[in-house]
């Protein structure tokens, strides 16, 4: 589980400026946690994050790496809106286990388990990579790169992203994948028999298909040309299988 850092976003604007933005619909957010993600002009990834109502206030909870540069953009985005961002004094700590009293599902997948915002940070040390893997669930940092297209990533079977909310910076190219062409690369789960670690490419007759990602026991998360996976493939001396 990454390092995270939590915002409070407030003022009485704060749920109209997110939705002009974000991947999702705000209005979700009476239902628990929204997972989301920030887009360039163009489509591409900036950021995902989870967005939580609390109060007068929706929490924002981000993976540290990117939490300087994306508050940053967001505060580019604000302008006149009434609203503020703010760091919180939450922390959040994950599991899978019995969840705890006031703890919240997290939305990507129920094998994920639950998030608990207060004074505790971490996890319950739950195997995530081996969760992620099963699941094929990326991560901020790892698969989640600017140079991802959210639904290569998966974003609709983890829930991140709404078609019907109306426009946000990034929904045209979004849609347009989404209703009118069929996905040709995208991350998968395979299964690998053999010695390959995260970075190898993955070929076919000595045509570079993907590469390997995340791994955990003989599975890993992969990108890879969809349209032409199967057969023969391998990453060095490895053999893998589209699962």
């Amino acid at each position: 589980m990454s390092q995270r850092r939590l915002y409070e976003i407030t003022g009485p604007e704060r749920e109209h400026f997110l939705q002009g933005l974000v991947t999702n619909d705000l209005k979700k957010l009476k239902d628990g946690p929204v997972y989301a993600a920030l887009l360039t002009p163009q489509g591409k990834y900036l950021a995902d994050f989870f967005l939580v109502a609390q109060g007068d206030a929706i929490l924002l909870d981000i993976d540290a790496e990117i939490a300087e540069a994306t508050i940053k953009r967001l505060s580019m985005y604000k302008l006149r809106s009434d609203v503020t961002i703010t760091p919180s004094e939450q922390q959040v700590y994950c599991g899978t286990g019995p969840a705890p009293d006031g703890a919240l599902a997290d939305p990507r997948h129920p094998e994920m388990g639950w998030r608990l915002y207060g004074a505790r940070s971490g996890d319950d040390g739950s195997d995530w990579d081996a969760i992620r893997v099963a699941h094929c669930i990326p991560q901020t940092g790892i698969e989640l790169t600017p140079d991802t297209f959210i639904l290569e990533a998966g974003f609709e079977r983890l829930q991140g992203v709404d078609f019907r909310k109306g426009c946000y910076v990034g929904q045209e190219v979004t849609a347009r994948m989404k209703h009118k062409t069929e996905l040709r690369k995208g991350f998968v789960t395979v299964q690998i028999e053999g010695a390959a670690s995260p970075g190898t490419e993955i070929t076919q007759d000595d045509r570079k298909l993907g590469q390997i990602f995340t791994r955990a026991g003989n599975r890993a998360i992969a990108y890879l040309r969809l349209d032409r996976a199967g057969g023969d493939m391998r990453a060095g001396s490895a053999q893998i299988t589209l699962l």
